[in-house]
C-alpha cells in the first residue's frame, strides 16, 4: 500500500498579498488639512489656557498647568449669571423657534398659498440681512412700542433672527417626502393631527433637529443684535467683550469649554441618530 504525500509548498509558490497601493497626498488634501487645523486652532488654545495657572488678570501668557480653575468655576457671579442669562434665553428662543419655524417650512413646502413668494423672500432676506441692520431695526422697534430693554427683548430678538434658519431647514426636509405615505395613512383612517404625530413629524424629524441646533447655536454666541437689544442685562458673549478691557479670567475658557464640549456632543448623538435612521430605511 503506497501513501501519497504533498510535497511542501516553496515560498515562490506561496500566493503574494497584494499591497494597496499608496495614497499620495494632493494639493487639495494638504489645503483640507491646514484649512482644518486653522479652524481648530483658536479652540485648542481656548482649552489649553482653561488649564493655565496664572497669577495676573490677563490669561494671555502660559505660566503653567493647573486644574484649580475648573474647581473654582463658579467663583465670579457676574460670569456665573451671564451663563445662565445665555443658556436660558437660548434654551426658550430654540424652543419657540423650533415650534413656530417647523410649521413655517411645513406650509412652505407642502402647501401652496396667496403670498408664499413674498413669505419665501423675506425669509431669505432675514438670513442674508447683516446683523448690524437688524439690531438696529429690532431696536427701533422696542423704542417705539415703549418696550423697556433686557431680558424679554433678547429673547425676542433672538426668536425673530432664528426663525428664518428653522423655516428654510424644515421646508428643505419636507420638499423631499413622498407625499404617497401621508395619504397612506389617511386611507386607513388616520386623521389630521394623528398623521402628523405618526407620519409627518418623524420623517422631518432630521430637519427640525437641525433648524433647533443651528437655532441654539446662534442665539448662545449672539452679540451684535444682543448689544443692541440687551439694555442692562449681560449675555456671556457680552461679559467676555467687557471684560478684555480688565482681564479675561481663566473661568471665561472653562465655560468656553463646556458648552464647546456640549455642543460636539449634542451633534455627534444628532449624527448618530440621523445614520441609524437612514440604516433602517
Amino acid at each position: 500500500m503506497t501513501t501519497h504525500t504533498k510535497a511542501p509548498v516553496t515560498p515562490a509558490e506561496t500566493p503574494r498579498r497584494r499591497r494597496a497601493p499608496r495614497r499620495r497626498i494632493s494639493g487639495l488634501h494638504l489645503y483640507t488639512l491646514v484649512l482644518i487645523a486653522w479652524l481648530i486652532l483658536p479652540i485648542a488654545i481656548m482649552i489649553l489656557f482653561g488649564f493655565n495657572d496664572t497669577r495676573s488678570k490677563q490669561n494671555f501668557e502660559w505660566q503653567g498647568f493647573t486644574l484649580r480653575w475648573y474647581a473654582h468655576l463658579f467663583d465670579k457671579s457676574d460670569l456665573t449669571a451671564a451663563v445662565v442669562n445665555s443658556l436660558t434665553i437660548a434654551l426658550l428662543s430654540t424652543l419657540i423657534t423650533t415650534v413656530i419655524g417647523t410649521f413655517a417650512g411645513l406650509a412652505l413646502g407642502r402647501y401652496r398659498f396667496r403670498g408664499k413668494g413674498s413669505t419665501n423672500l423675506v425669509l431669505f432676506m432675514a438670513i442674508s440681512c447683516p446683523e448690524i441692520v437688524m439690531g438696529a431695526s429690532l431696536l427701533s422697534m422696542f423704542v417705539t412700542f415703549n418696550l423697556p430693554r433686557g431680558y424679554l427683548t433678547i429673547l425676542l430678538a433672538h426668536v425673530m433672527f432664528s426663525i428664518a434658519f428653522v423655516a428654510v431647514t424644515v421646508r428643505a426636509r419636507v420638499v423631499g417626502l413622498d407625499p404617497a405615505v401621508e395619504e397612506a395613512a389617511q386611507d386607513l383612517g388616520a386623521g389630521p393631527w394623528t398623521r402628523f404625530r405618526l407620519v409627518t413629524l418623524p420623517m422631518i424629524m432630521p430637519g427640525v433637529l437641525a433648524g433647533a441646533l443651528l437655532a441654539f447655536v446662534l442665539s448662545i454666541d449672539d452679540f451684535v443684535i444682543t448689544n443692541f437689544t440687551s439694555g442692562a442685562t449681560v449675555t456671556f458673549p457680552l461679559w467676555i467683550y467687557g471684560s478684555t478691557r480688565t482681564g479675561t479670567p481663566p473661568q471665561v475658557n472653562v465655560m468656553g469649554t463646556i458648552i464647546f464640549a456640549v455642543g460636539v456632543l449634542i451633534a455627534v448623538v444628532s449624527a448618530r441618530r440621523s445614520a441609524r435612521a437612514r440604516t433602517r430605511a
